[in-house]
């Protein structure tokens, strides 16, 4: 029985997806990239009955963390990123926070590498390191939802864009491949902007493939 509950709130100036994934069984709930108004975080949050547990952030942009500190302290809850992004969330010229007048530094309590199996808020979880978008671009897999966090990675007939700090044109590409070889055609992909899609309309339809 599935017991996964996504909710989801559109934040900041480019729309970033944040995404509350719930344990329906246990109300703990995952958030994924608070990247701004805190405020419409906690009221997902609210709305969806959740006890937050954790930051899953998918990279470092500013589109993806300027809320971290904020509902980090409200809930009292650790961060996890991937730990070739430590450089990136420590600057903020090159998490791009300096460029929108806001610098933001985020020290997460939780770096996950490639591959790495743990679980949090009851779910069975596995990153999968995604260099291209940044060098420390990480996705969430949940195996037995059949479900994927794909940040900027991985969009709807699209790949995330290659021309920010420590971006690569290269391993973006490599990155999509990787993703489309090893999860079923029936895993649904929740992209950190835009629209849904599954891996399987990606094998078919995404131009970068």
């Amino acid at each position: 029985m599935k017991q996964m509950k996504v909710g989801q709130c559109r934040v900041g100036m480019v729309r970033t997806n944040c995404y509350g994934i719930l344990n329906t069984q246990t109300s703990e709930m995952i958030l994924v990239d608070p990247g701004d108004s805190p405020e419409t975080v906690c009221s997902m949050v609210e709305q969806m009955e959740g006890k937050p547990v954790a930051i899953f952030l998918t990279h470092g942009h500013y589109d993806h963390i300027l809320a971290v500190e904020a509902v980090k302290e409200k809930y009292q809850i650790p961060v996890y990123a991937c730990r070739q992004e430590q450089e990136l969330l420590g600057d903020a010229q090159m998490n791009l926070t300096a460029m929108v007048q806001q610098p933001t530094f985020v020290h997460p309590d939780m770096w996950v590498e490639d591959m790495e199996e743990f679980s949090v808020a009851g779910f069975s979880i596995q990153a999968i390191h995604t260099p291209g978008h940044t060098q420390g671009s990480v996705c969430y897999y949940f195996p037995e939802e059949k479900t994927l966090v794909s940040g900027d990675t991985l969009f709807c007939g699209s790949v995330g864009r290659t021309d920010f700090p420590t971006g690569s044109g290269a391993q973006i590409i490599e990155s999509l491949h990787r993703l489309l070889q090893m999860l079923p055609e029936d895993t649904d992909v929740l992209p950190g902007h835009e629209s849904a899609t599954t891996i399987g309309y990606e094998k078919r339809y995404n131009p970068f493939v």
